[in-house]
């Protein structure tokens, strides 16, 4: 719809503030770039590890006779965990710092990775049946969710306390990119330490727990404090417990979660049914498949770190285009893969998929972070963790179901949900304001 005068003025100046922010004094640049560097590496590292792990997956749950819906089943008690200990550690991040918990959520990673490992050689040297081995590859993933998520909040903490608005939603974009570049380091190492040394399947979990380790080192010696010496809006943060907000009601940040937890349970559905949809299409062996699932999910990362690397700074892309832009591209590559003819068709719609995935994360988590003050920036993030969280309890299940039913019903599903969005993107209030201050905002009901 075309833009008002009102609106069109309000969404100018909203751009020339993001152009001065980016154009200010030393005193408003973020963290250093090694801090940045040091956090990045964190969420990368167990980005990496967790989508090695949805790489593997399906053909450990093939190898051992165990049903497509079942082996998704395995995220969904983790899910669990993280949805409800999000909150509570970004919280503990506010009154403890910062980087006590980045460091508590490796450590998190780095068990649950090598007790899966431990789990998987169990499963293939027929120690147990394999619906004991399924439960205790849950049970090993649950740690990642139970004590691993204090990672997330307290990393987006960190940087939305070193940045000032006009930074935040490219600062978010990049630090999005870290779950991207994590999707192409993972399925690109795998299948390289797939090794009978390693314990066959189970090799990559041991090596990225070791990777996880060294990131905890690297972290615990040299990232600065986590005490922020001023925040974007001038505060200075203390560690005192955040403000209760009643995020869930908040009319702030609430529009911006029901985005969040949609366009999420999208991207699960998506990533998780990629796998058997690949192994299907090419009518080949599970273990023979891994690399080619590697290479589609090479092809989603890469244009997920091309909008948020490139496209989103070269476009001046705010958190209002970014939600609806993401949506749309989103439904796009959806509606490729109902009708994918081949393995290249289904490259091709994941990348188109995961392009608009790319827009769409960064958008509606700079959203969320810009609506509210400075010492409440530690309990939206556990929010926007804990909602990142919940899109891996049923949609992932429910998507692989549908998929075992009729392939193309898991996609159509995707395709109706983000059509929805995309509307709600256009016809929400908070979401048609977001990223614009409270003096520029355009009054309710001004159409967009």
């Amino acid at each position: 719809m075309p833009e008002t005068p009102s609106t069109d003025t309000a969404h100018h100046a909203a751009r020339t503030a993001r152009a001065q922010g980016q154009a200010g004094t030393q005193e408003s640049k973020g963290p250093s770039r090694f801090a940045f560097a040091l956090v990045f590496a964190a969420l990368m590292t167990t980005a990496a590890g967790g989508n090695a792990l949805v790489t593997v997956m399906p053909p450990i749950g093939r190898e051992l006779g165990v049903s497509d819906t079942l082996i998704a089943t395995v995220f969904s008690l983790s899910a669990l965990f993280w949805t409800l200990t999000s909150p509570f550690w970004a919280d503990q991040s506010d009154k403890r710092g910062r980087k006590p918990l980045i460091l508590l959520g490796l450590g998190g990673f780095t068990v649950s990775m090598l007790l899966f490992g431990v789990v998987v050689v169990a499963g293939h040297a027929g120690l147990a049946v394999p619906l004991a081995i399924l439960a205790g590859m849950a049970v090993a993933r649950s740690i990642y969710g139970l004590i691993g998520a204090a990672a997330n909040p307290a990393v987006q903490a960190y940087v939305a306390d070193r940045t000032t608005r006009q930074e935040r939603t490219q600062s978010m974009a990049l630090l999005a990119s870290a779950f991207g570049l994590g999707t192409i380091v993972g399925p690109a190492l795998a299948p390289f330490f797939v090794i009978p040394a390693l314990g066959g399947l189970a090799g990559p979990m041991f090596a990225f727990a070791v990777i996880g380790l060294v990131v905890m080192g690297l972290i615990w010696r040299y990232l600065p404090s986590g005490d922020a010496p001023r925040t974007a809006e001038g505060e200075r943060p203390t560690h005192a417990p955040a403000p209760k907000l009643g995020l869930w009601r908040d009319k702030r940040v609430m529009a911006f979660l029901i985005y969040g937890f949609a366009v999420g349970s999208a991207q699960a559905v998506n990533t998780q049914v990629l796998g058997f949809h690949i192994i299907d299409a090419m009518e080949i062996d599970p273990a023979d498949a891994l690399a080619f699932v590697g290479i589609a999910m090479f092809a989603g990362a890469a244009a997920s770190l091309i909008a948020q690397w490139g496209l989103i700074r070269l476009l001046d892309l705010g958190p209002k285009e970014l939600m609806r832009w993401g949506a749309g591209t989103a439904a796009a590559g959806n509606v490729l893969l109902i009708v994918a003819p081949n393995y290249f068709a289904v490259v091709i719609g994941f990348a188109i998929v995961s392009l608009g995935f790319g827009f769409a994360r960064p958008g509606f988590t700079a959203g969320a972070s810009l609506g509210v003050k400075a010492a409440e920036q530690g309990a939206v993030a556990g929010a926007v963790a804990a909602i990142n969280g919940a899109c891996w309890l049923v949609a992932p299940v429910l998507g692989v179901a549908l998929y075992e039913w009729t392939g193309p019903a898991s996609y159509l599903m995707n395709v109706v949900v983000l059509a929805a969005l995309l509307a709600y993107a256009f016809r929400d209030p908070t979401l048609r304001a977001a990223g614009v201050t409270a003096q520029e905002a355009p009054a309710v009901g001004t159409p967009v």
